[in-house]
C-alpha cells in the first residue's frame, strides 16, 4: 500500500502540472487524433488529458520503484530445486557446492 501510495500520489501532481501546462500551449478544440479533430467537449478532453499524463507519470513512478528493489528482494525466489542449482551457488545444498 505504501508504495501504491509513492506512486499514485506524486504522479497525479505531475500529471495536473502536465496538464496545465500542455493546455495552456495548446486549444483543445485544434488537436486532431490520426488526421480527425476530436469531436468531444473541452470538458472531455481536458478529463482524458489529465488521466493520460496521470497514467504516464503513474508509469514512470513504478517503473523507478520497481528498479530500486534491492538484489536480495530479487534473488531471494530461486526457480531451480536445491540440487538443480549450478555449482558455486550459496544455496545449492550438496558439499561441493
Amino acid at each position: 500500500m505504501q508504495r501504491m501510495i509513492w506512486v499514485l500520489w506524486p504522479s497525479f501532481i505531475v500529471g495536473g502540472i502536465a496538464e496545465a501546462v500542455f493546455f495552456t500551449l495548446f486549444d483543445p478544440m485544434d488537436l486532431h487524433l490520426f488526421g480527425e479533430p476530436l469531436n468531444l467537449s473541452r470538458t472531455a478532453i481536458y478529463t482524458i488529458g489529465f488521466f493520460a499524463f496521470w497514467l504516464f507519470a503513474a508509469g514512470s513512478s513504478a517503473f523507478t520503484c520497481f528498479l530500486q528493489r534491492p538484489a536480495s528482494d530479487i534473488n531471494r525466489l530461486c526457480p531451480l530445486e536445491p540440487r538443480e542449482r549450478p555449482a558455486g551457488c550459496p544455496k545449492r545444498d550438496t558439499p561441493d557446492a
